[in-house]
């Protein structure tokens, strides 16, 4: 099936703020008008899918729907292989009502203490973002990007959000939370292209916004 190109106005399926400013910082480049789903009063649908992938499409086709526009969602985490993969797509839900990714990035650190993860290669992990673009026809463009990584304590820097101050990318002496936006998701040739979200967005932007 040939790819469907990406014009005209946007619904950027979240409600959560840093996630939008990193989608609207992705999507600037390429002239799309983009409308978040609080923006426009929509529901947030529930995710029931035990896959990144699944619980992006839920969010994707919903807004879609609702507001008879394509929609674009994201669905990402971080996956700590000491734990299991958790918390994987629990990720935002650790954090609990509030979005305290303090707790969340506490109860990551509890967990790789209890599993006696203390040296570097035992505290491996890799943030997992799968990128969904809905049209309310039911087309769908699906991509998915990673980042692997080691996870440090305490936290470092302020910058970005979730988990992004204990996330140290292979190949880096600094945090996510210590990088800027551009460092972080930069496209080339400015930028690498680093994030997990810029590594999925690359795929979209090929398929579906380049002429």
């Amino acid at each position: 099936m040939a790819h469907r190109r990406i014009t005209g106005r946007l619904v950027v399926a979240t409600h959560n703020p840093g996630k939008l400013e990193e989608l609207r910082f992705l999507l600037a480049p390429y002239g799309i008008e983009a409308v978040s789903a609080g923006e426009l009063g929509l529901p947030e649908p529930e995710e029931t899918a035990e896959t990144f992938e699944g619980n992006a499409r839920i969010k994707a086709e919903a807004a879609a729907h609702a507001a008879q526009l394509p929609a674009f969602a994201d669905d990402s985490g971080l996956a700590v292989d000491a734990l299991g993969g958790a918390p994987g797509i629990y990720s935002a839900r650790w954090a609990g009502p509030g979005k305290d990714f303090a707790a969340a990035m506490g109860k990551v650190e509890e967990g790789l203490k209890t599993a006696g993860a203390s040296a570097p290669g035992q505290r491996r992990a890799r943030f997992v973002s799968a990128l969904c673009v809905a049209w309310p026809d039911g087309h769908l463009e699906e991509f998915l990007g990673t980042v692997e990584g080691t996870l440090v304590w305490p936290p470092r820097g302020d910058a970005g959000f979730g988990y992004d101050p204990i996330f140290m990318p292979q190949g880096h002496a600094r945090t996510f939370g210590e990088m800027t936006a551009e460092e972080k998701h930069g496209l080339p040739p400015l930028g690498l292209g680093l994030s997990h979200r810029a590594r999925a967005f690359l795929k979209l932007s090929e398929a579906c916004l380049k002429s």
